[in-house]
């Protein structure tokens, strides 16, 4: 008998790729009209997935089929007009196809000698996001997963740069409102936890440039070594931007690295009000940034930036006998040499197709409309009457907590959670929960292109209906009763 192949015959290719792209196109179609997220239980999942591993194989229309009706129904659509939980990641068809192809294509992004068009691509698309974040020249970097590896990525260059392998006594400074993903890269380098200050934020939940001074100060007088600032350029729970340009005259005159953390508002800067925003992004050492969020690409595709891309390879080159063939002439860019990974899929492709699709100019105005959509949610909020505006729209997010006068602290956060569990249970639209200042707090993040006012002004009426009543029945178009 002849070994199985693993083909297709042409005829059943494209059939299969036929439907594949027709159960797209109606899913991009018909989202508004589906539930923003639809939770099963691990015990529904189990009865309908969990079986033997195949021994003979399946028509592949049917398993397209079975997996629409149950896997892709058991998720939260991150890219639903009405999802305003964690951060959004909106997507585009065009970038979802960009996707197929390079997975089609099956191209490998490690080394030149093995993708030297797809490496040309990701060099192209990595030099407009260095121009469009201001950065010199000399900066550059690569894509990777998301943002907890951007931000990894670059602690571990900026660490071998300032510290080689004594980082001891090294300390990092970062407001209490970094992401998670900055504490996790830090215990992955081998940084002690109490080698992180996590500094209160202001008013406003951002860095105190006076505190952050104090406090390097007196690791100083202590014998220990300030490294590191982490700068946010718009955190998850409020879209607060550090001072940047205070921050990187301070680490300047200090001699400390400055790393902003712009996965979430970093792209921003495409537009003339986050550009404003985020004055001083061209002053850091590092950057990250995630095209999967404001740039509306599907997961996965992050990006981190160093002022000076030599550093990268400083940090991370390693040259095996097994890769000798790769090294072969300069000007050749192998980006295993730049960060962690050796085997790298084709990220760039999805951003560089719909930037050449769509021209940056849609992109920037997208950007734009979702910061008049924050406000659009901020105007509707005071307007109920029933919300207290914690931080107001900045950067695509506002937050804010049932208020009722007469009611508890704790029978407000009671009514701030059901708002948000009904509401998401009932399908209409996805909100979550965060806490600020210890009080249960929602938040609304509004960077979808296709979410309208009409979505936002019946969001917000129906979580007033949550609020004070709890959770509702669910109809089939995800509508409550």
């Amino acid at each position: 008998m002849e070994p199985a192949k693993l083909e297709l015959s042409r005829e059943e290719m494209r059939a299969f790729g036929y439907l594949v792209v027709d159960t797209l196109v109606e899913y991009f179609s018909g989202l508004r009209a589906e539930p923003a997220a639809r939770k099963s239980s691990r015990q529904e999942l189990e009865s309908l997935l969990r079986e033997p591993v195949p021994e003979k194989g399946s028509d592949p229309g049917e398993l397209v089929r079975r997996l629409s009706e149950t896997v892709f129904r058991s998720m939260m659509h991150l890219d639903h007009p009405r999802d305003f939980a964690f951060v959004p990641s909106p997507s585009n068809f065009v970038s979802v196809m960009a996707d197929a192809l390079a997975s089609g294509y099956n191209a490998f992004v490690g080394s030149w000698f093995s993708g030297s068009g797809p490496a040309q691509i990701e060099l192209v698309t990595i030099d407009w996001l260095r121009q469009l974040c201001g950065l010199p020249e000399t900066a550059g970097g690569l894509f990777v997963s998301g943002g907890s590896m951007a931000n990894l990525t670059a602690l571990a260059a900026a660490r071998h740069a300032r510290l080689k392998f004594d980082f001891s006594h090294a300390a990092v400074y970062c407001s209490d409102q970094t992401h998670s993903s900055i504490e996790r890269a830090l215990r992955v380098l081998g940084f002690a936890p109490a080698q992180l200050r996590k500094l209160p934020s202001d008013e406003g939940f951002r860095l105190p440039l006076a505190a952050l001074e104090r406090e390097v100060a007196a690791d100083r007088a202590l014998g220990r070594l300030p490294f590191c600032v982490i700068a946010n350029a718009g955190t998850t729970n409020t879209a607060a931007v550090d001072p940047l340009e205070e921050l990187a005259r301070f680490c300047a005159r200090e001699k400390l690295w400055l790393h902003v953390d712009g996965a979430y508002g970093a792209a921003a800067v495409i537009c003339d009000e986050g550009r404003r925003a985020l004055a001083g992004l061209e002053l850091a050492d590092s950057v990250s940034l995630d095209p999967h969020k404001w740039l509306f690409q599907p997961f996965e595709i992050g990006c981190v930036l160093l002022r000076d891309a030599s550093l990268l390879k400083n940090a991370f080159r390693i040259m095996p006998e097994y890769l000798r063939d790769v090294y072969r002439l300069p000007g050749e860019v192998n980006f295993c040499d730049y960060g962690i990974q050796l085997t790298r899929g084709f990220r760039a492709l999805k951003l560089w197709l719909s930037l050449k699709v769509f021209g940056l100019g849609a992109f920037r105005e997208a950007v734009a409309r979702g910061l008049e959509l924050a406000r659009v949610a901020e105007a509707r909020l005071r307007e109920a009457g029933c919300w207290e505006i914690v931080t107001p729209a900045q950067m695509g997010i506002v937050s804010f907590r049932y208020f009722e006068p007469g009611r508890s602290e704790e029978e407000l956060d009671a009514a701030t959670e059901r708002a948000a569990a009904g509401i998401t249970a009932s399908g209409f639209a996805a909100l979550t929960t965060t806490t600020l200042r210890g009080r249960t707090t929602l938040r609304l993040c509004t960077i979808n292109p296709r979410t309208t006012e009409e979505d936002i002004r019946e969001t917000v009426a129906r979580l007033a209906k949550y609020a004070r009543e709890g959770g509702g029945e669910r109809t089939g178009d995800g509508n409550p009763r």
